[in-house]
C-alpha cells in the first residue's frame, strides 16, 4: 500500500501552521495555562486576572520564562497537528472510498474527526503532559523535556488521557464547522464568479475569519474539561512541602478530584475561570493555523509531487545503470 500523497501534504501544511501558530502566541498561552492551573478560595488567589500573571514575570524579570517549554510545546504540537491532519485526511479518503460518496455528511465528519483525535492523544499525550508542567512551573524553575518526563512513574506522563480523549469532540467540532462553512463559502464564490474554474482555496482573510468562529463554537462547549485537563497536568508548587505535594498529587490525578476542588473553592463559574483568555489563545491560533494551512497547501503539494518525481526519476535511473 502507497503512501498517500494528499493526506501527507494536508499532514505537512498543517503541522507547519501549528508550528508558526503556537510560536507566535506563546506567551499568551503560557500566561493563559498558568491562570488556569491556580485553584484557591478567592481572598487567596494569586492571580486575579490574567495580566497578573504577565505582571509577574515582568516584576520578577523573568520574561523570557513566558517561553519556558516553548521547545517541548513546538514538538508536540507539530507532531500532534501532522498526526492529526494525516488521520483526518486519510480517514476521510477512506470513507468516500468505501462509500462511493462524493460529499461526507455531518455525523460522519464527527466520527471521523473524533477518531483521528484520538489517534493523536493516545501517541502525543506524554509531550502534551510535559508542556503543560514546564509551563505552569514557577517561571525560571522548568525543568527539561527529559527531566520532566522521568521525575515521576510512566503512568504519570500520560496524566490527563481520559480527558484528552474526551476533547477529541473538540477539533471534531472545530473542524466539521470550519468544512461546512468553508464549502458554503467557496460555493457561493463560485457562484459570483459565474465559472466552474473557480480556484477552491480560501482567501487568507475568509479562512481567518472561519478558523475563528469555528474555533469558538467548539471551545465554549468543551472548556470545563479543557480546565480540569490543565489542572491535572500542572506542576506542582514549588514552596510546598514533600507531604502536601503528594496528598495534592493525590487528589489532582483524578477527575473527580479535580472537579470537587473546583465546586468546593470556586463554584460552578470556576469551571469557566479563563474561558476569555482560552477562547483569545484559541482562536487567534487555530485562524492562523488554519489561514497559514490554507494558504501553503498548494505549494506543499507541488513540493510533494517534486520531490516524488526526482525519487521516480533517481529510481529509474539506478535500474537502467
Amino acid at each position: 500500500m502507497g503512501v498517500d500523497l494528499e493526506s501527507l501534504s494536508e499532514a505537512t501544511s498543517g503541522a507547519i501552521g501549528s508550528l508558526l501558530s503556537t510560536t507566535i502566541l506563546y506567551p499568551l498561552d503560557t500566561c493563559k495555562s498558568k491562570y488556569q492551573a491556580e485553584i484557591r478560595a478567592r481572598g487567596q488567589q494569586r492571580y486575579r486576572y490574567l495580566s497578573d500573571v504577565l505582571w509577574e514575570a515582568i516584576s520578577t524579570r523573568q520574561v523570557l520564562s513566558l517561553y519556558q517549554g516553548l521547545g517541548t510545546k513546538n514538538l508536540q504540537s507539530f507532531v500532534s497537528q501532522f498526526i492529526y491532519f494525516y488521520g483526518y485526511s486519510y480517514f476521510k479518503r477512506l470513507y468516500t472510498e468505501r462509500t462511493g460518496s462524493k460529499s461526507i455528511g455531518t455525523k460522519a465528519n464527527l466520527l471521523i474527526a473524533a477518531a483521528a483525535g484520538a489517534c493523536t492523544s493516545i501517541i502525543t499525550q506524554p509531550l502534551d503532559t510535559a508542556s503543560s508542567r514546564m509551563q505552569t512551573s514557577e517561571f525560571g524553575k522548568s525543568k527539561g523535556l527529559w527531566k520532566t518526563l522521568t521525575e515521576g512513574t510512566w503512568g504519570d506522563a500520560f496524566d490527563g488521557l481520559g480527558i484528552s480523549l474526551l476533547l477529541t469532540s473538540n477539533p471534531a467540532i472545530q473542524y466539521t464547522v470550519f468544512d461546512q462553512l468553508k464549502q458554503r463559502s467557496l460555493q457561493q464564490a463560485k457562484a459570483k464568479a459565474k465559472t466552474g474554474s473557480s480556484p477552491e482555496v480560501l482567501s487568507a482573510f475568509m479562512a481567518f475569519l472561519l478558523g475563528a468562529v469555528s474555533k469558538s463554537i467548539a471551545t465554549v462547549i468543551t472548556y470545563p474539561a479543557i480546565r480540569c485537563k490543565v489542572m491535572i497536568q500542572a506542576a506542582d508548587d514549588s514552596n510546598e512541602n514533600v507531604a502536601k505535594k503528594k496528598a495534592r498529587r493525590r487528589n489532582r490525578r483524578t477527575i473527580l478530584g479535580v472537579v470537587y476542588a473546583i465546586w468546593r473553592k470556586e463554584g460552578v463559574l470556576g469551571f469557566f475561570k479563563g474561558l476569555q483568555a482560552q477562547i483569545l489563545k484559541t482562536v487567534l491560533s487555530s485562524a492562523l493555523l488554519l489561514m497559514i494551512k490554507e494558504k501553503i497547501t498548494a505549494s506543499t503539494w507541488i513540493l510533494i509531487l517534486a520531490l516524488r518525481r526526482t525519487l521516480f526519476v533517481t529510481k529509474g535511473r539506478s535500474k537502467i545503470a
